[in-house]
Parts: C-alpha cells; structure tokens; sequence
C-alpha cells in the first residue's frame, strides 16, 4: 500500500509540473503576442513616417505616365505595397514597390519588383534593402526609392526601343519612307479600308494631296465614259463595234 501511494506520489507530481510548463507557456505566449501587436504598431507609426519619403516619389511617376499607367496601393498590418500597371502594346508591365516586417516585427524590409511578360531582354527585376526597425536610414532609403524609379524609368523606354519587342510594330510613312513603332505615330488616316501612319500631319497632308490628284473627278469619269467606243449587237448575236 505504501509503495502504491508513493507511485501515485510521483505520478501526480509529473502531471502537475506539466500543467505549471502549459500555463507558463499560456504566460508568455501572451506577453510575446503583446510584445508583438506592440511593435506591429510602432511598424505602423513608423510607416505613416515614412510615408512622407516615398508618397511624393510614387505620385511623380504616375503624373507622368498619365493615362498609361494604374495604381493600386495595398495597407496591411505588417505590409505596405504600390502596385503600378503600366499600360503598352509590347509587353504586361507591372512593378510593385513594398515595404514589410519580419515575423518578430523587428526589421523594416523594402522590396522593388518588375515583371515584363514576355521577357525579351535583361532587366534588373528585383531589389531589396532592409533597416532595423528602430533605426531606418531615411537618407539611404530615400536614395533606394530613387534608383529604383530610375532603374524602372530606363527599362520601361528601353523595352519600347528594343527590336525583338517592336518585331511586328513597325510601321513605314508612305511619304517620308520612314520606318517608325506604330505607337509613335504622329498621325494616321483610314484610306479605301487601309490605316495609314505618318510621322506627323504635314506627310499626312501630303499624302491626302496625292491621293485627291490621283483621284479621277466625276466630270473627267464621265467624259471617259462617253468617249468609249460603243458596241452593237448584230443578229447573230455578235458585238459589232460601230463605224
């Protein structure tokens, strides 16, 4: 009997250390979330910071893409992001600027990426630079942000100079002779159900001049007409031109 309570003793005693292990378990994985959703919102903070960087920057870029590009900014928690769908008839463009935290929320972690589908050239894709959350380097970042604006600005023209993107958009003025990417045209004119592009409206006034000096008048029409020879039909059913 005595052997049998000391077991018992033991038992117990092992069933309660693991009940103190779970609760100081419980204990600190609610401090740790804490601690967490308290640097989440000193992340948060800082970003809002931040923001005042980058915002001006962005904003720039898409007055001077104008119509051509769309932008769609994303707000999480623990992610920033700025995505920019860029319009062109040679490729999808999309690049995204994005700043996010680690899983223990202690770094600010900025990302810059490219996709160009279909890939026809080299072009730097993908960028990252990351700081401390507690000491960004807003100098640094600030010169980041730039480059990366650059780096797009120099791919995106580029693409739309490169031949094996402009294969199958090349255009010739009828006038100059001169070959030319269709989007570049300065004009066009739809004429007897064709497009025509011109490097600007004074070939395409050239071009209407010559068609219109070509185009036969409707007196000059008739006046061909008449002077056709006329046919008469005999009776054998012959055409028989008249004398």
């Amino acid at each position: 009997m005595g052997e049998s309570g000391d077991l018992t003793t033991r038992i117990e005693a092992e069933f309660s250390a693991a009940d103190q292990k779970l609760k100081q378990f419980k204990t600190q994985g609610v401090e740790t979330f804490k601690e967490r959703e308290k640097r989440l919102g000193d992340f948060s903070k800082l970003m809002d910071e931040l923001k005042a960087i980058w915002q001006p920057k962005l904003e720039l870029l898409a007055k001077r893409f104008g119509e051509r590009v769309q932008a769609t900014p994303n707000v999480e928690p623990s992610r920033r992001e700025g995505v920019f769908a860029f319009k062109s008839n040679f490729a999808q463009i999309e690049m995204r600027l994005s700043v996010a935290t680690d899983t223990d929320v202690t770094k600010a972690i900025f990302n810059y990426d490219l996709r160009i589908i279909p890939i026809l050239m080299e072009f730097e894709s993908h960028s990252e630079i990351e700081f401390p959350l507690e000491s960004v380097d807003r100098k640094a970042l600030e010169k980041w942000i730039d480059d990366r604006i650059v780096s797009f600005v120099r791919t995106y023209l580029s693409l739309h100079e490169n031949e094996y993107y402009l294969k199958g958009h090349m255009v010739e003025d009828p006038i100059a002779h001169v070959s030319f990417p269709k989007e570049a045209a300065g004009a066009t004119l739809e004429w007897q159900g064709k497009i025509y592009y011109f490097l600007g409206e004074e070939t395409k006034r050239e071009f209407e001049k010559k068609q219109s000096a070509e185009k036969p008048s409707d007196a000059q029409r008739k006046a061909e007409k008449a002077s056709e020879p006329k046919e008469k039909v005999g009776k054998t059913g012959v055409a028989k031109q008249k004398k």
